[in-house]
C-alpha cells in the first residue's frame, strides 16, 4: 500500500512506499495548486457535449440534471477528502483509490475493483482527449484548407507525438504550472464558445430552433439515461485520492479549498456552454457543440480568427487534461519498474520511464486513430466507470469507515444516493451498449469523422 506517517511537525515518513508513490504522487504542493490539479480533472472539453446531452433531456431536465450532478459530485468530493484527512491524522495517509479502498473495505476491493476500474477509466479519459486533441488539430486545419486531404487518423498522431513528449514531466506536482495556464484558457475558450453560439443564434445564418427532446417511447426515455450518463462523465474525477496526495502535510481542511477553487470555475463554464448551445442550436446540437460552428459545406459561420483562438485554446488545453489522467497509469509503470532505493533520475528509473509511458502513450493514440467515436464511448464510460466512483463507492466508504447511526441523515442520504446511482449504472449500461449497437453501422477503423 502507499501510505505514510504524517510527522508531528506536519512532514511526512515514507513507510514502505513504492516508486510509484515516492515518485509521481509527490506531497508537495498547496491547496492552490490542489485547486488547479481538479480544475483540469473535470473542467475539460468534454463539457463541450452538454448542449447535446440537453438534445436527450429538453430545457427543464437539461438544467436539472446539470445542477443535480454538481451538487452530488461537489458532496461526493468533499466526503472523500474528509475520509482521507481522517486517516491521515490516523497516521495512515492514502495516496491512491485503491490504497483507501484497501483499507476501509479490504484487500480484494482495493485490488481487483476499484484499482483496476479506476486504472480503466482514467486510460479511457486519455484515449477520449488524444482523439478531442487530434479533432481539433483538424478543425484548425479545415479553416486554413476548407478542402483539405488530410484525415483525423493523421492529426491523432500529430497530438499523440506531443503527448509523448509532455507525458515524461516526472510527477503530478510537476503539472502545476501547466494546469494554472490551461485553467485560464478553459475559461478563454468556453467564453469565446459562449460568445460564438449567442452570436450565431441571433445572426441570419441561425436556422430554426426545435427544442424538442429527441427520440420518440424507448428511444427517448433510453436518451434520457445516455444524457445522464454524459453529464455524470463530464463531472467525473476519479482520482481525487491522487490528487489530495500532491499536497503537503498538514493536508487538514485544504482539498475543500481547492474544491470551492474548482468548483467556481465548473459553474462559470458549464452551464455557460450546456445552456447558450443548446439554445443556439436546439436539437441540432452536435456530440462537440464546436462542430455546429461549422456548415455541412466546410463553411465556417463565425469569422475565422476568432474559430482559430477557440481552437487553440481548446487544443491547449486538453493537453493538460490528457496529462493530468495519465498520472495514475504514471504510477503503475514506476511502481512496476522504477527502483524506489535509487535516485528518481537515475539511468536506471529513467529508461524504464521512458519507454513504458511511451508505450502507454503510444497505444492510446492507437485507438483513438481507430475508433473514433466519441460521444457514445463517453456515455458507457460514464455509466460503468464514473458514476460508480464519483457517485456510488465514496457513499459507501464513508458509511463504512465512520458507520454513523442508522437513524441519521446522512447515512440514509449516502444509501439513497448509492442506491439510485447504482440503477442509473444498470440502465445508463443498457442504454449506452444499445446506442451503441444502433450507430454500429457507421462505425469503420480509422473513420475521418
Amino acid at each position: 500500500m502507499g501510505s505514510v506517517v504524517v510527522g508531528e511537525n506536519g512532514g511526512t515518513a515514507s513507510k514502505d512506499l513504492d516508486a510509484g508513490s515516492l515518485f509521481v504522487l509527490k506531497s508537495r504542493g498547496s491547496w492552490l495548486h490542489c485547486g488547479y490539479h481538479l480544475t483540469m480533472a473535470i473542467v475539460s472539453p468534454v463539457l463541450l457535449s452538454l448542449p447535446f446531452a440537453f438534445t436527450l433531456l429538453g430545457w427543464s431536465g437539461g438544467v436539472l440534471c446539470l445542477t443535480a450532478a454538481g451538487l452530488l459530485t461537489f458532496y461526493s468530493y468533499n466526503l472523500l477528502s474528509i475520509l482521507l484527512d481522517h486517516f491521515a491524522l490516523l497516521g495512515r495517509r492514502h495516496l491512491r483509490f485503491r490504497d483507501m479502498a484497501h483499507d476501509i473495505l479490504g484487500p480484494g476491493w482495493g485490488r481487483y475493483l476499484v484499482g483496476p476500474l479506476q486504472l480503466g477509466i482514467c486510460y479511457f479519459a486519455v484515449i477520449a482527449c488524444t482523439l478531442l486533441g487530434g479533432q481539433s488539430l483538424k478543425y484548425i486545419y479545415l479553416l486554413s484548407r476548407p478542402n483539405g486531404s488530410m484525415q483525423l487518423y493523421e492529426f491523432i498522431a500529430m497530438f499523440g507525438g506531443f503527448t509523448l513528449i509532455m507525458a515524461q514531466m516526472p510527477s503530478f506536482h510537476s503539472l502545476r504550472h501547466i494546469n494554472l495556464v490551461s485553467l485560464i484558457l478553459c475559461l478563454a475558450y468556453c467564453a469565446t464558445t459562449t460568445a460564438g453560439a449567442v452570436h450565431i443564434g441571433h445572426s441570419k445564418k441561425a436556422g430554426r430552433r426545435d427544442y424538442t427532446v429527441r427520440g420518440e417511447g424507448i428511444n427517448r426515455v433510453f436518451g434520457v439515461f445516455n444524457a445522464i450518463s454524459i453529464i455524470s462523465t463530464s463531472y467525473g474525477n476519479g482520482i481525487i485520492p491522487e490528487i489530495q496526495a500532491t499536497i503537503a502535510p498538514p493536508t487538514t481542511g485544504k482539498m475543500l479549498k481547492g474544491l470551492l477553487v474548482c468548483y467556481s470555475v465548473v459553474v462559470s463554464t458549464f452551464f455557460s456552454v450546456g445552456i447558450s448551445g443548446y439554445w443556439a442550436f436546439g436539437n441540432e446540437a452536435e456530440p462537440s457543440v464546436l462542430s455546429n460552428f461549422i456548415t455541412v459545406d466546410g463553411l465556417p459561420l463565425l469569422p475565422k480568427c476568432f474559430l482559430l483562438i477557440t481552437y487553440v485554446f481548446t487544443l491547449v488545453q486538453i493537453s493538460a487534461v490528457t496529462l493530468v489522467y495519465l498520472q495514475p497509469t504514471n504510477v503503475v509503470i514506476d511502481r512496476r519498474f522504477a527502483d524506489p532505493k535509487k535516485s528518481e533520475f537515475s539511468m536506471r528509473n529513467m529508461v524504464p520511464r521512458l519507454v513504458f509511458r511511451s508505450l502507454s502513450v503510444v497505444f492510446a493514440t492507437a485507438v483513438a486513430a481507430m475508433l473514433p467515436f466519441f460521444g457514445d464511448m463517453m456515455a458507457l464510460a460514464g455509466a460503468l466507470g464514473i458514476i460508480p466512483l464519483d457517485f456510488i463507492l465514496p457513499m459507501v466508504l464513508y458509511n463504512v469507515a465512520f458507520k454513523p447511526s442508522k437513524k441519521s441523515f446522512i447515512f440514509w442520504g449516502n444509501t439513497a444516493i448509492a442506491a439510485v446511482s447504482a440503477v442509473l449504472v444498470a440502465v445508463g449500461a443498457v442504454a449506452s451498449v444499445r446506442q451503441i449497437i444502433l450507430d454500429a453501422k457507421t462505425y469503420k477503423l480509422f473513420a475521418n469523422m
